[in-house]
């Protein structure tokens, strides 16, 4: 847990979960990461789950990411699932992983007009 009065400068590597209510100056990558409403990170954040309440600034790399209404996100987000609160801020592109490792290897096809992608959810 890094509480909210501390500030940490340099990445974070865990391979537990990590809960941040500070500040993070540096990339992030664990298991599973829970940020505070008051939290902000400063760099990019790769998990296999993350619960998102404060602000990010940087690319986020997560399989199971839910962002909260108090977030403001500053960046892209790559996921598997994702749930978003109605209220969150996100400034960036919204792709899938798996689009993302097959972008290296051949261009996404064009989707067609009004084409969902799975594991987008919208909650209220």
């Amino acid at each position: 847990m890094i509480g909210t009065d501390v500030t940490i400068r340099g990445d974070i590597e865990a391979s537990v979960d990590l809960h941040v209510d500070g500040k993070v100056i540096g990339n992030i990558e664990c298991a599973s990461l829970v940020q505070g409403e008051s939290s902000r990170v400063e760099g990019e954040i790769k998990a296999e789950s993350a619960r998102l309440s404060g602000e990010v600034q940087g690319t986020i790399e997560v399989r199971d990411l839910v962002v909260l209404k108090s977030a403001k996100i500053n960046g892209d987000v790559s996921y598997d699932t994702l749930t978003i609160e109605q209220g969150a801020t996100v400034d960036g592109r919204f792709a899938p992983l798996r689009a993302k490792s097959t972008q290296a290897a051949r261009p996404a096809p064009e989707k067609a007009e009004g084409e969902t992608q799975q594991g987008l959810t919208l909650a209220s």
